[in-house]
């Protein structure tokens, strides 16, 4: 449920007034915000960097950063984080001597999806209009990243980070082995259920064409007919006999480009005693993966750290 006009301004309100702010590059993303009820003190938002969502990002941070670290805030959905943006630079400039923001290192990043969510008075129309610009090929275009503040992530949710092939090592070393499926978990075995659940995505076949405009550059994948079960039957076909390790890379990113990987990323389980709820163990291996994240040089394939180099050079 997205923000009321009220909440959306209390919101903002807490944002501006944070003294953390200061002189920072301010990151906005998406994830649950602190419950706004009548007249509750703004007290309640102090653990609003410090959810999940801005837990990750924050986590993702490269390690070489050491000065001026970004600031994070978890804004609700998609929308709402879009809303948040346009909301800080209003109030802001309507009282400035009241904000200790710079509108200059105010950032979004917000989740692809499949839906498409239009932007009004920005310099692009919807977020379908920013990764076209922003992503070629699944690569991101470095000569167009200044064009933007609101930035989306290359591949459809921030859990597909969660889930990209060279965790593998990460999952196979990581305290309480991580489980899938009563298994330990494979990251190809989880590939092949996602590929097997494509026929029946019903969000995928309501936007397909969008989808497969995204991925249309893969070799070997039917994407000229509107067609779920052939291009479900071309991804595993290409996928299963396919022995060079570049392609097989290029099959598994289209897929975390277009598949929603928040139902398999939730089914990753601890093993053996864990005392707490799984839940706070995907959380804690989430922070681990954002700390390899952390760890990684920014090429143009790397999402990630590629975003963070871009924060960097306005510090």
């Amino acid at each position: 449920m997205s923000l009321s006009s009220e909440q959306l301004k209390k919101h903002c309100e807490v944002i501006l007034q944070s003294r953390r702010i200061k002189n920072k590059i301010v990151v906005l993303c998406e994830g649950v915000t602190p419950k706004i009820q009548g007249r509750e003190s703004p007290q309640s938002y102090k653990a609003m960097e410090q959810m999940p969502d801005a837990n990750f990002y924050k986590a993702c941070v490269p390690t070489w950063w050491r000065q001026k670290l970004p600031e994070f805030f978890n804004c609700g959905d998609r929308k709402d984080v879009i809303d948040t943006y346009f909301t800080l630079l209003t109030l802001h400039k309507q009282d400035s001597t009241n904000s200790y923001l710079d509108c200059d290192r105010l950032f979004a990043m917000i989740d692809l999806d499949l839906q498409l969510q239009k932007i009004d008075n920005y310099i692009f129309t919807d977020t379908e209009a920013i990764f076209c610009n922003l992503y070629e090929k699944s690569e991101v275009q470095e000569q167009n990243i200044a064009q933007h503040r609101i930035w989306i992530t290359g591949l459809i949710h921030k859990e597909a980070y969660f889930l990209t092939p060279e965790l593998q090592s990460l999952f196979d070393d990581y305290p309480n082995s991580p489980i899938y499926q009563e298994n330990l978990a494979s990251l190809t075995n989880i590939y092949s259920d996602m590929a097997d659940g494509i026929s029946n995505d019903r969000d995928l076949q309501n936007n397909l064409q969008r989808a497969f405009d995204r991925i249309n550059h893969c070799s070997g994948l039917d994407c000229t007919q509107l067609d779920l079960d052939k291009f479900q039957d071309s991804w595993k076909h290409q996928f299963q006999n396919t022995t060079d390790p570049t392609q097989k890379h290029e099959l598994i990113v289209a897929l975390l480009t277009i598949k929603k990987a928040k139902d398999y990323w939730h089914q990753i389980k601890p093993a053996g005693d864990f005392s707490r709820d799984e839940r706070v163990f995907r959380e804690q291996l989430s922070l681990e993966i954002g700390r390899f994240y952390s760890q990684q040089t920014s090429h143009v394939k790397s999402h990630i750290p590629f975003f963070f180099k871009a924060l960097h050079e306005l510090v």
